[in-house]
Order: C-alpha cells, then sequence, then structure tokens
C-alpha cells in the first residue's frame, strides 16, 4: 500500500474495466516515470474525450457530432439494424465489411445481477426505430454469454410482434480452433450453425 497521490492513481486504474491491482501499479508507475509531457497527452486526450465525445442521438454509438458516421451515411442500408450491446461492438463488426445497413447500440444487456433491466438500455429507442416501416430485418448481435443471450431473446419476442425478421449471429467454433478445446455449449452451436458445402 501506498501513500498519497500514487495510491489514488493506482486506485483510479484500478477502478477502469480489465484492470487488476498488478496492473494499475504498473501503469501508474509508468506514467511516474515517464516523460512529463507524455503524462500531459494522456491528461488532455481524456479531458477532450469528456468533452467532445457524446452519444449519437439515433443509435447510440460514439460521435462528435449528433449523428455518427454510419447514420449520416446516405450509402448505408436503412432496410436492416444490427442491434449490438456496446459501441465497440459496432466497430468490430465494420473491420468484417460485411454489414451495410445500420447499427443499433444497447448500452449493455440484461442482467438483473447488476441490476440492470430492459429499462436502463436503450430498447425503447429500438423501438421507436423499428416503427419507421423501412426496416425488415433486425440482426441481434449481442454476445454470446448469459446476460447476451436473455437480452437477444427478449428483443426477439418484442420485435417478432412487429412482424419484423429477427436474426440472430451464428456462433460457433473459432477458424484455427482444435475441437477437443470447444466447449460443449460451443460445440452444440457450431452442429446447429452448420452450412451445406
Amino acid at each position: 500500500m501506498y501513500e498519497g497521490a500514487i495510491q489514488d492513481l493506482i486506485d483510479a486504474l484500478g477502478r477502469l474495466p480489465g484492470i487488476g491491482p498488478k496492473s494499475a501499479q504498473r501503469i501508474a508507475f509508468h506514467i511516474l516515470q515517464a516523460d512529463p509531457e507524455i503524462a500531459r497527452a494522456l491528461v488532455d486526450s481524456i479531458r477532450t474525450v469528456k468533452e467532445r465525445v457524446k452519444f449519437c442521438v439515433i443509435c447510440g454509438n460514439v460521435s462528435e457530432e449528433d449523428e455518427c458516421r454510419i447514420c449520416r451515411d446516405p450509402r448505408r442500408e436503412n432496410t436492416s439494424i444490427c442491434v449490438v450491446e456496446e459501441s465497440k461492438d459496432v466497430i468490430a463488426i465494420e473491420r468484417t465489411r460485411e454489414f451495410r445497413g445500420k447499427y443499433h447500440v444497447l448500452g449493455g444487456a440484461i442482467s438483473p445481477i447488476d441490476g440492470v433491466g430492459p429499462e436502463q438500455l436503450r430498447i425503447r429507442e429500438l423501438m421507436v426505430r423499428l416503427g419507421d416501416l423501412q426496416v425488415k430485418e433486425v440482426i441481434l448481435a449481442t454476445d454470446p454469454n448469459l446476460e447476451g443471450e436473455a437480452t437477444a431473446t427478449y428483443l426477439a419476442r418484442m420485435i417478432k410482434a412487429l412482424d419484423i425478421k429477427v436474426s440472430r449471429l451464428a456462433s460457433g467454433l473459432p477458424v484455427g480452433g482444435d475441437l477437443e478445446y470447444a466447449d460443449e455449449i460451443t460445440l452444440g452451436r457450431a452442429f446447429e450453425g452448420r452450412r451445406s458445402v
């Protein structure tokens, strides 16, 4: 346990997702030993992000403008919406260059243990968007975990009542993986999602 400013920095870094106590300590000491310009650039970057970046009024993705670049792009299809949990998921899907529609960022997933119910997510906004007669398909791209599956099931029930096609991303074995290391659920989904060759 350190004292004063260094412990405050370690504690602050440790509250970030994915950073444990040892990583927080390493980062804090790296910042302490780094050139003052590097530390100032980090502080400026954090301040700038908090001042400039907001969430798109249409889809909920991060943006420096009221509407994100994807929602502003007239070349994107208006007939399909891909629903994701977080903005980072949009980037992951965009890297595939397979999807040309629009997105909807929920801002998380249903997780009763964490006190997150449907009312804490951007589900109401999604349903308003689906009122537009142009949308023909909603692709549910929530994470393949308990919370993501619960969220997808909840959304599928709501959207099917609107007579809109609902699909879910396939899940299964990763390319380059070994069957012997796959868990039963992943292997089962790989069988369910198999296709003809």
